[in-house]
């Protein structure tokens, strides 16, 4: 199946490095950056789940849970996970669900078999406390995630669910915001007393 936007995150009960969890129940109320690697010992992946373990601390400033997932044992994750913090010099505590029947894999799509048959591709899923998927990101094999951009997309869009307002391109923490166009002027005064900068009627910069 094809996972899209606004779309209620599929529930699942899976085993993982930290025991049984049922997905929606583990979640509760936070966000949750979910997101598979192709397999265990492999250079790349290594390297994302370090980075994911080093940022432990900015997603839980942002609430956000890490997920993730491979199509491997947990008997093989808890081992990697053993290089992963030796390579990285970290201290992987999040879960990585085990799915070597790729039951979770094919139930979000995280295998492409232009790619492979049987390993899942790096899919990032960015789901919110309401369940609903908010963003998908598909990463080739060969090529690794850019956690800043994982970073920013949650700060955009927790700040567009806060402030009702839209986020320009390269947006980042202090910008600039879009008042968007189903705001009309008479309401964006009560919302954005701070006022704006209008450079076309379709185009209102402001600071939230």
């Amino acid at each position: 199946m094809s996972i899209r936007l606004g779309e209620t995150a599929p529930d699942f009960k899976v085993d993982t490095t930290k025991g049984a969890i049922s997905f929606h129940e583990w979640a509760g109320d936070s966000w949750v950056f979910f997101f598979s690697h192709p397999a265990d010992f492999t250079p790349v992946c290594t390297t994302e789940m370090g980075r994911t373990a080093q940022l432990a601390q900015e997603f839980a400033a942002r609430n956000v849970k890490p997920l993730g997932l491979s199509t491997d044992s947990v008997d093989e994750h808890m081992k990697w996970i053993d290089d992963v913090n030796d390579t990285q010099s970290c201290d992987l505590q999040f879960p990585i669900v085990a799915d070597e029947d790729h039951k979770i894999a094919q139930l979000y799509d995280m295998i492409h078999p232009g790619e492979s048959e049987t390993a899942a591709v790096r899919s990032v899923f960015i789901i919110d406390p309401a369940k609903k998927v908010r963003l998908t990101l598909t990463y080739p094999m060969a090529v690794g995630r850019n956690f800043d951009e994982i970073l920013r997309v949650i700060d955009a869009l927790q700040t567009a669910d806060a402030s009702k307002v839209a986020l320009p391109a390269d947006w980042r923490k202090g910008g600039d915001v879009i008042i968007p166009p189903s705001i009309s002027n008479e309401e964006a005064k009560d919302i954005f007393p701070q006022g704006w900068n209008e450079l076309r009627p379709y185009l209102r910069m402001t600071k939230i």
